[in-house]
């Protein structure tokens, strides 16, 4: 069973989770980190750049492997995945930025940018700790409902519901790419620790498909059902149609302060 925390809102999620990375870099300085994109993880990149300048700690070694990233995008492209992590994550917390991987979306190699990828992640001893979103249509990372739970590092076509949810990123919704490179659900699921956020009412349902549903492709966020170290973290509305709610608030009461999270 997943630990389920709920949080006042996504101020409150992002210092839990950004305070547990501090914990685990200070204990392993070249700590990998699964990094999604979206608007979801901005609560824990920005309270961990925050104590990382009230409170300094050598973040020179740690390492990163980005989720995902669009086909076919020009080079230097302000939403491409690349540019995103660099702004939101590598720059404010002053991460190396050759120690930080993202897929390559690039036409001209893609045949084998997969294997390519999976190929750095295990080279790099795993990912240690994967921050992960969830999508509406109940994905994780861009692995739409139907992806295989062994799926590795790979090319994926987007729902139109996916499309459209990231058309706010770009000048029209025509612009999107039709196309991406993502991490499967198999990789995924070799992170040592997911910790999947969430919040509002739009994310109520996938929330409850994944922590409390049948495990089918149709729901790629049951996968984490399989895994046996994850922490969702959401706030009051995506957990209203939790049925065991009750429940995970008195174990995360209860929970013992040495077990972290």
């Amino acid at each position: 069973m997943a630990e389920v925390v709920v949080v006042e809102n996504e101020l409150a999620a992002g210092a839990l989770i950004a305070a547990s990375i501090r914990d685990l870099i200070a204990q392993k300085p070249d700590a990998v980190l699964g990094l999604a994109t979206g608007s979801t993880p901005l609560s824990v990149y920005r309270a961990l750049a925050a104590s990382l300048v009230s409170d300094p700690l050598d973040v020179s070694r740690v390492r990163g492997f980005a989720l995902d990233e669009y086909v076919g995008l020009p080079a230097g492209h302000p939403e491409s995945y690349r540019a995103v992590i660099t702004r939101e994550v590598v720059e404010p917390l002053g991460l190396t930025a050759e120690n930080i991987h993202v897929p390559n979306g690039d036409l001209a190699s893609i045949e084998t940018a997969g294997d390519d990828y999976e190929r750095a992640i295990v080279e790099a001893g795993g990912v240690d700790v994967q921050i992960l979103g969830i999508g509406r249509t109940g994905h994780l990372g861009f692995n739409e409902p139907g992806s295989s739970f062994a799926s590795t590092t790979r090319i994926k076509t987007l729902t139109e519901k996916t499309r459209e949810d990231n058309a706010r990123f770009f000048d029209s919704p025509d612009d999107v790419p039709m196309h991406c490179i993502t991490q499967g659900l198999g990789t995924i699921l070799r992170a040592k620790h997911l910790v999947l956020l969430a919040f509002g009412d739009a994310k109520a349902d996938a929330i409850a498909a994944a922590v409390e549903g049948a495990v089918t492709a149709s729901q790629p966020g049951s996968a984490i059902q399989f895994h046996p170290q994850v922490t969702v973290v959401v706030d009051e509305a995506a957990a209203s149609k939790l049925t065991n709610l009750a429940y995970y608030k008195h174990a995360w009461a209860h929970k013992p302060a040495w077990q972290g999270l």
